[in-house]
């Protein structure tokens, strides 16, 4: 039911040689719906000027570009990325780490785990003594952060191989570690940084994104 490391075996590695990054054979309508989701999510914390959600929304949504990003030039570099989303297990695969409901969930992660966190959110845990505690922030992203690696754990167990890990040394436990914290992390505190860090974030993060997808798609390196 759950896989904890990639296995390095030859059917992963011809699945990921397999692996059709922007082709249309899958497409269905299901594509537009999802969008339509996301528009609405979007729009309705905008009317309700949520900003702080919003915010946390983009932040994760960015970092989670750069990384699959770098999965994609490792995948080119190496022959093999980090991680992989298989034909057979959606509709549309935008980089060879991430397909198109994939990418509107983690366009969502970010408002949701913000949410989750209590309305004040300077609040900190297992606080006694001395000890100041654990802040409610980096509490909720390690909470998030588990919870997604364990589902990434069943994608990557499933009979289709939805998700799919080739490199031993690559499984639940660096995912935890070096993806998701960074990803929670991000929607968790990047909201509250004062206004001038906290736009400088946003906009560096997304203009790095923007730069290198206009560069390194039409090289073919991604």
């Amino acid at each position: 039911m759950f896989k904890f490391w990639g296995d390095g075996s030859e059917t992963a590695k011809e699945q990921i040689r397999q692996i059709t990054v922007r082709s249309t054979e899958n497409f269905n309508w299901t594509f537009i719906f999802i969008l339509a989701v996301v528009f609405y999510v979007y729009w309705s914390e905008i009317r309700k000027k949520e900003w702080h959600a919003v915010w946390a929304g983009l932040a994760l949504y960015g970092v989670h570009w750069l990384y699959e990003i770098a999965n994609a030039v490792i995948a080119k570099l190496s022959g093999y990325p980090l991680w992989a989303v298989s034909n057979g297990s959606t509709t549309f695969i935008l980089l060879v780490g991430v397909c198109w409901e994939l990418s509107m969930m983690f366009s969502l992660a970010g408002i949701i785990s913000f949410k989750m966190l209590p309305d004040d959110r300077s609040k900190r845990y297992f606080a006694k003594g001395k000890f100041k505690g654990i802040s409610c922030r980096l509490t909720g992203a390690v909470g998030m952060a588990l919870l997604f690696a364990l589902v990434e754990s069943f994608l990557a167990a499933t009979s289709n191989r939805s998700f799919i890990w080739v490199y031993p040394w690559w499984g639940v436990l660096p995912v935890f570690i070096t993806t998701y914290i960074p990803f929670f992390l991000a929607s968790n505190y990047v909201p509250d940084l004062p206004a001038k860090k906290r736009s400088a974030f946003l906009i560096t993060e997304w203009a790095l994104v923007a730069v290198l997808l206009a560069a390194l798609i039409p090289l073919g390196i991604i």
